[in-house]
């Protein structure tokens, strides 16, 4: 499993397209958090990156599916995939090394973003005046919703040969996943069962998160469903 890992992120690192996509998020997030006036940290008055967390999930909808398109589409399309596939690793070796190699990169890109948190920091008033531990609470609500994005991801990537189809898959998974619930809930033919069905997507769960407050509810749906579509990807693997 360490080889895989040691592999994608060697491969990711030393390709042009991992330096467009950190670019691109950093750029999007630095312009929503202290360009754009409606949401930028310096006019707002608080010392918090609460804008951030607002517009991170819908970057992270297209940059997710954008680091796992190629995980297996191209193992297929290079024909690679037979070699893996005779050597002593598992599937489930083979699955969870790309996917762990996907997630070391977000996690640093993640990091990146760090540099905002400091800068919230010194830039409060008394210096050091935020709430640290809503703010670690966000980062870890982050790191978990950027983990499942990364499963489905991995899971469209199985299922065709096609990056492009790979990523457009991913992407709309991601998004039904994460909005879709929230808006089937405020149906008025479901307001009886809206609380259960808005339960049953990201968008719930995340916010709860992104507040600082991590429960134990919320962090066990990140990772059922995190596993379940690990598990999917490794399944879909195991037919090929």
């Amino acid at each position: 499993m360490l080889a895989i890992l040691k592999k994608e992120l060697y491969t990711f690192f030393n390709s042009l397209i991992a330096y467009v996509i950190i670019g691109f998020f950093l750029i999007l997030i630095g312009l929503w958090v202290w360009v754009f006036p409606e949401t930028n940290v310096l006019d707002s008055g608080y010392a918090d990156l609460s804008s951030l967390f607002q517009v991170a999930p819908y970057i992270l909808m297209f940059l997710a599916p954008a680091i796992t398109m190629s995980l297996f589409s191209e193992e297929f399309k290079l024909g690679t995939l037979e070699l893996l596939l005779t050597s002593p690793l598992t599937t489930i070796q083979i699955t969870l090394g790309k996917y762990f190699a996907s997630l070391v990169i977000v996690i640093t890109i993640l990091l990146l973003t760090a540099t905002y948190g400091f800068s919230i920091y010194y830039l409060a008033i008394p210096t050091g005046n935020i709430d640290i531990a809503a703010l670690v609470g966000s980062y870890i609500g982050l790191l978990f919703l950027a983990a499942l994005f990364l499963s489905i991801g991995l899971s469209a990537s199985v299922l065709t040969r096609n990056q492009i189809v790979a990523f457009l898959i991913g992407t709309l998974f991601c998004f039904l996943l994460y909005q879709g619930f929230d808006a089937w809930s405020t149906l008025k033919t479901w307001e009886k069962y809206s609380l259960w069905i808005a339960k049953l997507g990201i968008l719930y769960h995340y916010e709860a998160l992104s507040r600082g407050v991590i429960d134990l509810r919320d962090v066990l749906y990140f990772c059922s469903a995190s596993c379940i579509s690990v598990l999917f990807t490794n399944l879909m693997l195991k037919r090929r």
